[in-house]
């Protein structure tokens, strides 16, 4: 990677003309699915932000405790992704060979019995299993990646990607909004909801249904518009019945030798079109981008588990004080703005100064997010909550555009790093599960800093130290990509 940096100036050049004259028309008639499909994850997920602080203060968990809901809120936050990480690379590598549509449905069904499932739950234990079993069953992230690199053209991937924020606008604007307004309807809007036994007992079914109902929506769109992307896939039964075999003796010729297959088979043009074994795909590049992957990704769910909770902590302890309500309007409106200007700016700004600036510029930003936690709590115990904190929390969610531009330029590199286009989804699966594990940890340590550095006698700064030796990890994994993708590509 470091011998060809001297001369690939003129590689680049030649191929930004070749790109030019290549480029074809997205697909349109199944990007607009795939969008779709990608909006039920983080609308569900972000539209229990707002109110999980205070839904475990209801269940009575903490027992009154103030310092414990962080704790709390980030357990549930990794139990959804310790659950993901110990399936997503099955899931990634049973599309390569059944199919991305039928995983892809399975995700959606999910979505839906889990959020209908916490909404229903009125003790930890319940809302813990319901995060859990969304988790195990949502590799929907990576395969919807797998997707669109299926489907779209090299040349076209940054276009493309260009607009994968759009979902996640839409799911991060609309889910704190959901979740912020609908929580607890019936002492919010006694003249609707006031009559219903129901939503009495259960106050946080409403917000909980709106997502569920939209993922069932998602699941008919997937069944009757999304076309099959994978051409050699087989039949589910088989699978099952040749890994039988495999296990039983100790034969490797058999039709399904591509499964278990030597590293010779994998370099050779009969292998080319199938997917890889597991151990043929850990080559350097996709270790590389995997580990720089989960090193900003943990960084991103660390600092997204604390931001709600930091919003709802009394400002004596740290935080803001602010209700469910007002979280769910920041936290939506920061999620529009994100994506608003990625799907306007971020295929040019990625043409203009290439995949591996706009990363490492991505990465860096995390250090004054991090610096502007405690200035903001500084701002609200001298001013309150005035124009100053407004501003301070302004710059900081301007700065988190940077950051989440971080995530369409690591596809990029992703799917350069691929060994051969048919082993695209486990490759994404081997990133997702490294991911699922970052995630595991920056939640529940973060927020269990967050609750340490609460506690009188500790140090306040503790968690945003913590989060600021994260950051500077994953600066010093990013050095190793190369500064544009197609390099990797070049070197096949």
């Amino acid at each position: 990677m470091i011998g060809r940096q001297g001369d690939e100036e003129t590689p680049l050049l030649q191929r930004s003309q070749l790109v030019a004259a290549s480029k074809t028309p997205l697909p349109w008639d199944q990007l607009w699915v795939v969008l779709f499909l990608q909006v039920p994850d983080p609308f569900a997920a972000q539209t229990l932000a707002p109110f999980t602080p205070q839904l475990i203060r209801d269940i009575g968990v903490t027992h009154g405790d103030e310092s414990l809901v962080g704790h709390y809120v980030g357990i549930l936050h990794s139990a959804y992704f310790a659950a993901q990480a110990l399936t997503v690379l099955h899931w990634s590598q049973l599309s390569d060979h059944i199919g991305r549509k039928p995983v892809l449905l399975t995700v959606l069904f999910a979505i839906s019995i889990s959020m209908f499932s916490f909404g229903f739950s009125n003790n930890f234990i319940s809302l813990l299993v319901s995060r859990a079993v969304c988790g195990a069953f949502n590799g929907g992230n990576g395969i919807v990646k797998s997707v669109v690199m299926d489907i779209v053209d090299t040349p076209n991937l940054p276009s493309a990607y260009g607009y994968m924020p759009l979902p996640f606008m839409l799911g991060t604007m609309l889910g704190p909004i959901v979740g912020g307004t609908f929580s607890r309807p019936a002492d919010r809007f006694p003249e609707i909801f006031g009559r219903s036994e129901l939503l009495k007992t259960y106050p946080y079914l409403l917000p909980c249904a709106v997502p569920a109902t939209f993922a069932a929506i998602a699941w008919l769109v997937a069944y009757f518009r999304l076309k099959e992307s994978v051409s050699t896939k087989a039949p589910l039964w088989q699978l099952i019945k040749e890994r039988f075999l495999q296990q039983s003796s100790a034969q490797t010729s058999t039709p399904s030798g591509h499964l278990v297959g030597t590293s010779r088979e994998a370099n050779s043009a009969d292998v080319a079109l199938k997917p890889l074994p597991l151990h043929a795909m850990l080559t350097p590049k996709v270790l590389i981008v995997t580990a720089s992957y989960a090193t900003m990704a943990l960084f991103h769910v660390a600092f997204s588990s604390i931001l709600p909770v930091f919003y709802a902590t009394p400002i004596e302890l740290g935080g803001l004080s602010l209700d469910p309500p007002r979280i769910g309007t920041i936290l939506g409106v920061s999620g529009l703005a994100l994506g608003t200007f990625q799907v306007l700016f971020y295929a040019r700004l990625n043409a203009r100064f290439g995949t591996g600036a706009m990363y490492t510029t991505g990465i860096l930003s995390g250090i004054p997010i991090v610096i502007l936690f405690p200035v903001i709590n500084a701002l609200a115990r001298v001013y309150g909550v005035g124009l100053a904190v407004w501003l301070a929390i302004g710059v900081q969610h301007t700065l988190m555009v940077n950051l989440a531009m971080c995530y369409p330029c690591v596809v990029l590199f992703i799917r350069a790093a691929a060994p051969n286009r048919a082993s695209i989804g486990a490759t994404n699966g081997i990133a997702q599960l490294v991911v699922a594990g970052g995630r595991i940890i920056g939640p529940a340590s973060a927020a269990s800093v967050f609750s340490y550095s609460m506690q009188e006698g500790h140090d306040a700064w503790s968690v945003y130290y913590f989060l600021m030796a994260i950051v500077f990890l994953a600066v010093g994994v990013s050095i190793l990509l190369p500064r544009d993708p197609s390099l990797w590509e070049d070197t096949e």
